[in-house]
């Protein structure tokens, strides 16, 4: 583990500096609460909305769009942004360095504290576009990744964000289409989660994770909230099973006259 640098300033703290400096009248304001995700969006003093998270010892802000910490990587909106455009110019095998992996690190941490404060939010399509944005970084550094274990540090987290963009875009249907299609959002979601579970778990086991539980769990409170019999996508898979083809037929005309998603 390498040594981290810790820079001391110098700077003097005057007597007649008219700015506050320390955040008390916010920590005393709004209590840590352990193991509760607790997030809110306030307006900064040039008027920007900006996401603070209450953490043990004061909190976290991140700005809603963008980079959470607010920063250009060389102009570029992310550092992924950054990395992608420097490959174009570099050998399709090369391995990150150092200190790119340390970016891209930063980057993860930094859109994780987002994305589960925007979850705890509601916020459910930013919520998706930063899990996708994760998840383009696994898949990057996954494959320029200079050590395994580096690599095994990213992807033991792949599920749990495939887990909570299952949710965000299963919560997004249901505002928008309806409980059906949340209820269907949530197979794909389980069909991609299964997926990535195969690669840490035996087959037998998957439907005993913790994530698929969840998941399985929400999509049957929606069928019972809403008294949603089989989907299409249910009664196509049925019918497909049991080789009834012109229902299938029937059912992929229904699916195929549905509103395309955006």
């Amino acid at each position: 583990m390498g040594w981290i640098l810790l820079l001391v300033s110098l700077w003097p703290l005057s007597p007649l500096m008219p700015e506050r400096l320390d955040i008390d009248h916010i920590i005393k304001n709004w209590p840590f609460e352990p193991g509760v995700i607790s997030a809110r969006k306030v307006t900064a003093a040039d008027g920007r909305e900006v996401l603070q998270m209450r953490i043990e010892m004061g909190l976290l802000q991140m700005e809603v769009s963008g980079r959470p910490d607010g920063e250009r990587p060389e102009g570029l909106e992310t550092y992924l942004d950054f990395i992608l455009q420097q490959s174009l110019t570099r050998d399709p095998e090369f391995i990150l360095t150092e200190d790119e992996a340390f970016e891209i690190d930063r980057e993860f941490l930094q859109y994780y504290h987002r994305r589960i404060c925007l979850l705890a939010l509601r916020e459910f399509p930013q919520a998706v576009a930063d899990a996708d944005h994760t998840l383009a970084m696994m898949d990057f550094a996954a494959a320029h990744s200079p050590d395994p274990q580096w690599t095994l540090s990213h992807e033991q987290y792949r599920p749990f964000v495939h887990f909570h963009r299952a949710q965000a875009a299963a919560l997004i249907q249901l505002q928008k289409s309806g409980p059906e299609e949340a209820i269907e959002e949530i197979e794909r979601g389980l069909q991609q989660l299964r997926e990535v579970l195969t690669g840490f778990e035996a087959e037998d086991q998957l439907e005993e994770d913790e994530l698929v539980q969840q998941l399985v769990e929400l999509k049957e409170s929606l069928r019972e909230e809403y008294k949603v019999g089989a989907t299409l996508s249910e009664q196509l898979s049925d019918a497909i099973a049991s080789e009834e083809y012109e229902r299938a037929a029937r059912l992929r005309d229904e699916i195929a006259k549905r509103p395309k998603k955006r």
